[in-house]
């Protein structure tokens, strides 16, 4: 276990791992893992005033606004599970969001202690989500080229079929790389510049991966 804090913002492009590898490495230091998703459901359950605001747009079928984003993060961090440190996954997505970020940190007085940019070849990557495949029943993960199932259309663990995400097709994991590429990769010289990035390699194994962002975070 280790004894300093730390407070970590995940990177990557789409495939990268880097929600996979929140989860692992939070469960390791027994702290939060905070991805936008979860936060802007729990906030929701809750029924916080930005909640309600977050779940009117939700239900018309509507992106959250940016700022009510941000409310519902600087809400999240505020509480005090987060004072153990925490890893932020999916936020932020620009360089507005990450202004953003800094301000809600300054606000609650915590600061970053480390940005890990995930880095994954982009072959790798479009072989990751093109062929990934999940169980309908249990939810287990497969990848017909990486960690194939022993029938392509079955769950080994419980019969469930298979299926594919419907953005998990080449046309638009094309599209999410643009977009990535764009909006998010900017990132890397913002927090590189602030000191805070740290490179990790994301072509090997899972359990590697996790090894070499332990070795970092120490």
């Amino acid at each position: 276990m280790m004894n300093k804090q730390v407070q970590v913002v995940f990177l990557g492009a789409p495939g990268s791992g880097k929600g996979t590898q929140a989860s692992i490495i939070s469960k390791n230091l027994n702290i939060p893992h905070v991805d936008t998703g979860s936060m802007l459901r729990a906030a929701v359950a809750e029924g916080t005033e930005l909640g309600k605001l977050a779940k009117e747009k939700m239900d018309l079928g509507q992106l959250v606004p940016p700022d009510i984003v941000i409310g519902i993060i600087g809400e999240r961090l505020s509480k005090p599970d987060c004072d153990k440190g925490f890893m932020l996954d999916g936020f932020p997505r620009n360089l507005i969001q990450a202004q953003g970020l800094d301000e809600i940190l300054v606000t609650i007085n915590k600061q970053l202690t480390h940005v890990l940019n995930i880095d994954v070849d982009e072959n790798i990557l479009t072989d990751r989500l093109v062929y990934r495949r999940s169980c309908e029943k249990c939810d287990t993960k497969y990848n017909l080229k990486f960690n194939t199932p022993k029938d392509e259309t079955k769950c080994d663990k419980c019969g469930g079929n298979l299926i594919q995400r419907s953005d998990d097709n080449l046309e638009n994991t094309k599209r999410r790389f643009a977009t990535y590429k764009e909006e998010t990769e900017p990132l890397i010289a913002f927090y590189k510049n602030k000191g805070l990035l740290h490179d990790i390699n994301g072509n090997k194994q899972l359990n590697d991966i996790s090894k070499e962002i332990m070795d970092t975070l120490k």
